[in-house]
């Protein structure tokens, strides 16, 4: 495979996995997803895949992910998304994977609260989809 090609994949298997953990709150997802040796870099979740069918079953009915740019190069890929009801702002975050042999085995995030356009200093929102 080309590395045109497995960026593509990889990007493609990270979209499906965001939307199906974050908006379908499908844990079926997991099994055929995430590696059994899957290691978690946010200091909220513990490593193994066994954490995320938790962590779906604890989001809240309000909960609402809406995913926006991803970025992949070689075996990283970066999803740029809002997460409103995570937390009491909203937070705009990018979620970084490891893709080895078409699973997720590793995961860093980057969240902060969202400041609305209206009041930063450029004028710029920090989530455009």
């Amino acid at each position: 495979m080309s590395e045109v090609t497995s960026a593509a994949a990889n990007k493609a298997l990270v979209s499906e996995v965001m939307t199906a953990v974050f908006i379908r709150r499908d844990p079926s997802v997991v099994e055929r997803h995430f590696s059994i040796a899957y290691v978690q870099h946010n200091p909220l979740i513990p490593n193994g895949r066994e954490a995320i069918p938790a962590l779906i079953a604890a989001l809240a009915p309000t909960f609402k992910y809406e995913p926006g740019m991803i970025v992949a190069e070689g075996d990283l890929v970066m999803i740029h998304g809002r997460y409103t009801g995570w937390a009491p702002k909203p937070m705009v975050a990018v979620d970084i994977f490891r893709v080895v042999d078409g699973k997720l085995t590793e995961h860093w995030d980057i969240m902060q609260e969202e400041v609305p356009a209206a009041q930063t200093v450029s004028g710029n929102g920090m989530f455009q989809p």
